[in-house]
């Protein structure tokens, strides 16, 4: 009888645990009142949607408010919080880990067609003989044209397992029946490294659009390729960046510094701090490091500039990055999405961080690059607002700025001929795209005695390919477009979308250097030092 009365209190408590769960997962009569005192935030949420599902008088998709309530909730916390839905997963995944399985090719939708721009070298469709301006009609009989077909619909069809294979009928212009190509499938890169050459005898260029799993082995291959021709002088091209994984900042950073030397350190909500050293094995510490950052590098590419700005190695060349100093973390949610939640803040190896504020929400935050333009510090670095509680300095005692983007140590205004509006805008809606497609396809023969060194050197459009430009672009928009003042410009952008559908390999950055103030700026920089 004693040892009931010392055990009563506990089953008594256990009784009361247990029918306050029972209840709260079988009552839906709730009222509001009882809804808000009773149960946690997390329950409150989840009663909502309960509430939704089985007493709402219409039938409501629950995963769509599910999706608006996470974006709501991060919205609130900061800008570079995000919410990744499952449909948009594995399209994510493949970006960040550098590569997918599929069947190796460049292609675009050309007249409601699956039209191929170039096979990827080593490829497996070129290794089955498929080649640009071929067009893709069916993939293991399903038909792939049409206007009711999306991209995305059409690369689910072209991916795949591992190994499998994909039966694929092509139209070949010239050829007077369908093509027939088995094509097995397998790991295709999606290369971070746009572009790799030498600029001049003694410096090098390489260009990182992000930073992925796969980037730092690709940068190091390219770079031990500069290394064998000769190089001692290298230019990191991190314009239009947009950033990555933080760890593989710190691996391309660490070629550059000399052994513990202080890369980054991060700090947490705790307070807990993290710092980031170089190792041995940097192989480029002796050799001179130019940086080129924009308005549009940002997250890795900032951790890359800030390092070695702060240890007085090497010159950053540009004009004010972006300006994020937050770090994320890839969060499962269970149901095949997941978050990126901001973790902690990462700060240079001075103690600066360069997250600039997000206090006013984040559609201001988002169109602060509108405001830099207002401002003219795109084109004046005596704009650039800075804050002398903000300041800090290196070892050799350069000072440099916290708050708001890695300020660069030679600025270079934006090059409005090469970065017009105009340009941009029918670059990026694939107008020069399309033009010099239709062009080669007159004549795809009519290149092949010309080398990638010759036509990226010697190769002239005359005006007349400007002219017919022009009534492809008037004939498309029903619009009245002249390039009378970017004459110059237009062609070039032409001869390097050219240069890239017929040879790859970073031969469109090539050319397009050719007329880059930016590029012209560090070969001055590099001959007038020895």
């Amino acid at each position: 009888m004693a040892l009931k009365k010392k055990y009563l209190p506990l089953i008594i408590g256990v009784a009361i645990a247990a029918g306050i769960y029972i209840g709260g997962k079988l009552n839906f009569s709730d009222t509001s009142d009882r809804l808000f005192t009773k149960n946690s935030k997390k329950d409150k949420l989840n009663r909502l949607i309960d509430f939704i599902d089985y007493e709402y008088i219409d039938d409501v998709n629950t995963d769509s408010i599910v999706d608006v309530t996470v974006n709501g909730i991060l919205n609130n916390l900061d800008p570079h919080s995000v919410y990744i839905p499952k449909e948009d997963m594995e399209r994510v995944a493949d970006n960040m880990k550098g590569e997918f399985v599929g069947i190796g090719i460049n292609f675009y939708t050309y007249k409601d067609t699956i039209t191929v721009i170039r096979t990827i070298d080593g490829g497996p469709s070129e290794k089955a003989g498929i080649v640009g301006g071929d067009r893709i009609i069916m993939a293991n009989g399903d038909s792939i044209f049409g206007k009711d077909l999306s991209n995305n619909d059409i690369i689910k069809k072209l991916k795949g397992p591992m190994n499998s294979l994909v039966d694929l009928k092509v139209y070949r212009r010239g050829e007077p029946k369908l093509l027939d190509f088995k094509v097995k499938r397998n790991h295709i890169p999606i290369t971070s490294v746009d572009a790799a050459y030498k600029l001049t005898d003694k410096l090098g260029y390489i260009k990182i659009n992000r930073f992925a799993e796969s980037t730092y082995k690709e940068f190091k291959k390219e770079l031990n390729k500069l290394q064998k021709v000769g190089i001692t002088e290298v230019v990191i091209d991190l314009r239009n960046n947009p950033g990555g994984f933080l760890g593989v900042a710190e691996q391309i950073v660490d070629e550059f510094l000399e052994d513990d030397k202080l890369i980054l350190f991060t700090k947490n909500k705790r307070g807990d701090i993290e710092k980031n050293f170089a190792t041995k094995k940097g192989d480029f510490e002796n050799g001179k490091v130019y940086v080129l950052i924009d308005e549009n590098s940002a997250s890795a590419s900032e951790i890359v500039a800030g390092a070695l700005q702060d240890n007085d190695k090497g010159i950053i060349v540009g004009r004010r990055s972006y300006g994020k100093g937050l770090v994320q973390r890839e969060m499962d949610l269970g149901d095949g999405s997941a978050v990126r939640l901001t973790v902690s803040r990462y700060y240079t190896p001075t103690g600066r961080s360069i997250q600039r504020s997000y206090k006013n929400g984040n559609k201001d935050y988002f169109d602060e690059y509108f405001e830099r333009i207002k401002s003219g510090e795109l084109l004046d670095p005596e704009k650039i607002e800075v804050a002398d509680s903000l300041k800090f300095t290196t070892p050799k005692g350069k000072v440099v700025y916290g708050g708001g983007g890695i300020i660069p140590d030679v600025f270079v205004p934006l090059d409005l001929s090469m970065q017009n509006e105009t340009l941009t805008f029918l670059d990026r809606r694939g107008f020069i795209s399309n033009f010099v497609f239709e062009e080669l396809e007159k004549d795809r023969h009519a290149y092949d005695t010309i080398s990638r060194e010759e036509f990226i050197e010697h190769f002239q459009f005359d005006d007349d390919m400007v002219l017919q430009f022009q009534d492809y672009l008037n004939e498309k928009t029903k619009a009245n477009i002249t390039f009378v003042a970017y004459n110059k410009e237009v062609k070039q952008y032409i001869k390097a979308t050219l240069a890239d559908q017929i040879f790859g390999n970073g031969a469109f950055e090539e050319v397009i250097n050719q007329s880059d103030i930016m590029i012209d700026e560090v070969i001055e920089l590099s001959n007038s030092t020895n």
